[in-house]
């Protein structure tokens, strides 16, 4: 499905990332794991994608800064040439209310969830369009679509996500790229593992389906919008969510 195509999807060492970066893989494409901290864990990533007979590649970069934005395109470009598919899934979290929340805490999610986006899809842009075409999916959230208490930095990352994922949706639909949003509901992860078990169960009571989504669940949306199938889907925000935000 994805054969001789190249993704790059950013924060791809743990959790969303990583298992976008494997099911990619898995559907042909070859990968740069990008990671910011995590090294040993990129490197297992890449080693689970080259053992069963993948292409990747983990190069570590800060989407907050320019600098490493630029950096980790011009290693994309020398280990594969190309990139057809950029996910922006880099992302961290500094939750508090709004009263307690500092100046740091909004400015650290911002530049690097939302500002973070805004300089890969600059990078990839540039590269999509002398190539005639491309596919950019960015990874939302149900709180930038419902919000969250306690998570105005995020609720306002994500959600500025789904707004550069339509101007951008209209600046490059003509040259045949695509730019959609994933904004996930309650996945089970490391982060969602540390939540305590009220706020869980008061959650999944949220859910008509009953049931946390599989960090698969979001991967296989991602390898769908990626791939041919998906060609006539733009400036779309798909909500896998399991019925939350009803």
């Amino acid at each position: 499905m994805l054969e001789n195509k190249v993704a790059l999807v950013t924060g791809a060492s743990r959790g969303i990332g990583r298992e976008i970066a494997l099911t990619l893989a898995g559907y042909g494409a070859a990968v740069i794991v990008n990671y910011n901290g995590s090294k040993e864990r990129a490197d297992e990533v890449v080693e689970m994608i080259t053992a069963a007979g993948g292409r990747a590649v983990a190069v570590q970069a800060d989407v907050a800064s320019a600098d490493g934005v630029s950096g980790l395109f011009e290693e994309a470009l020398q280990s594969f040439g190309r990139v057809d598919i950029l996910v922006n899934n880099a992302g961290i979290t500094k939750d508090n209310l709004i009263l307690k929340m500092s100046e740091e805490e909004y400015d650290a999610v911002m530049d690097t969830n939302l500002k973070g986006a805004f300089l890969c899809m600059k990078q990839a842009a540039k590269l999509m369009l002398k190539q005639k075409g491309g596919r950019i999916i960015n990874i939302s959230s149900i709180s930038g679509i419902i919000g969250n208490a306690g998570q105005a930095n995020y609720c306002a990352a994500k959600a500025g996500m789904i707004g550069m994922t339509k101007a951008l949706a209209r600046e490059l639909g003509s040259r045949g790229i695509t730019v959609n949003a994933v904004a996930p509901g309650f996945i089970e992860t490391e982060m969602t593992d540390k939540l305590p078990e009220q706020i869980k169960t008061g959650m999944l009571a949220q859910i008509p389906l009953k049931r946390a989504g599989a960090v698969k669940d979001i991967a296989e949306a991602v390898a769908f919008l990626a791939s041919e199938r998906a060609s006539y889907i733009t400036g779309q925000t798909l909500q896998v969510n399991g019925g939350m935000d009803m």
